[in-house]
C-alpha cells in the first residue's frame, strides 16, 4: 500500500443506487453442484433457478415447523 491516497477529487456515493438489490454468490460442494446441474439439464432450466425452487421448499418446511 501506497503511504498516502489523495481522496481529494473523490465523489462520495458516485456508484450508489437507491434499491439496488445484491446477488449473493453461494458455493456448493462439486458432487452437489454436478448432481443439481444434470437436474437442471434434464429439467431444461437453468442452475439457479433448480437451487432456489429447492431451498423455498426447504425454508417453508422450516417456517411451518416453527
Amino acid at each position: 500500500m501506497k503511504p498516502h491516497y489523495d481522496f481529494s477529487k473523490a465523489e462520495r456515493g458516485k456508484f450508489y443506487r437507491t434499491g439496488a438489490r445484491v446477488r449473493l454468490p453461494i458455493y456448493l460442494d462439486g458432487q452437489l453442484q454436478k448432481r443439481l446441474e444434470r437436474i437442471a439439464q434434464k429439467k431444461g432450466r437453468d442452475l439457479g433457478d433448480v437451487v432456489s425452487e429447492l431451498l423455498l421448499k426447504d425454508v417453508e418446511s422450516l417456517e411451518e415447523g416453527t
